[in-house]
């Protein structure tokens, strides 16, 4: 499988783009900076340099099998490039595959993406910016899924989770985990137009992804 990820050089994606290399898949990331080729090389990856608020992304997507969103504008940045990455990036992607047939597009998400306007000041541009972006996506007549992870750590991923349409809870989830969730989901029909929940927990990913 050809997976191209955007986001390319963040925490989630390169996680994601171990986890093809190991199983065999082409995993092809999206960078803006040439300085983080080595990096993906290193990981096993393909870098395509682009930066995607400004590039046309179509040229490096018709060889897709399916697109992972896995780019965020960071913590530091301001209400304007959330709307122009986490946002405008994710739509730029949505249209290159569906001109391009590409049917498959996995988001990553935020928990609270769903009812931005109850985030805090600091946060709403942010759960605006993945609220439109998953909206958009669901309109869309790709094969999506939308996965909304928790509050994101570094630990070290457990290999099992808590995943679901509706929580009901909030808390922490390793980004090593939910990069293993998205490379069940990618194949998984069942995952096809769901938006699911996703926290550390106790199942084990490949059970809590057929569960969905």
């Amino acid at each position: 499988m050809d997976v191209l990820v955007a986001g390319g050089h963040g925490k989630i994606a390169r996680h994601l783009l171990r986890l093809l290399a190991a199983h065999g898949h082409h995993g092809r990331g999206l960078i803006r900076n040439p300085d983080h080729a080595a990096d993906l090389e290193a990981d096993g990856a393909v870098p395509v340099l682009l930066d995607l608020e400004h590039d046309d992304p179509a040229p490096h997507v018709g060889g897709a099998d399916a697109i992972v969103f896995a780019a965020g504008a960071g913590p530091g940045s301001g209400p304007e490039r959330k709307r122009t990455v986490d946002y405008g990036g994710a739509v730029k992607l949505i249209e290159a595959a569906e001109q391009l047939g590409v049917r498959r597009y996995l988001m990553v998400s935020s928990m609270g993406a769903g009812d931005p306007a109850s985030a805090s000041e600091q946060m709403r541009p942010y759960q605006q910016a993945k609220h439109d972006a998953d909206e958009a996506l669901a309109r869309s007549s790709l094969d999506w899924t939308i996965v909304r992870p928790g509050r994101l750590t570094d630990e070290p991923g457990s290999g099992s989770v808590d995943l679901a349409v509706r929580l009901g809870r909030w808390g922490e989830v390793p980004r090593e985990d939910v990069a293993l969730v998205l490379l069940e989901a990618l194949a998984a029909e069942n995952t096809v137009r769901v938006t699911a929940e996703l926290l550390a927990g106790d199942v084990p990913v490949r059970e809590a992804v057929a569960a969905l």
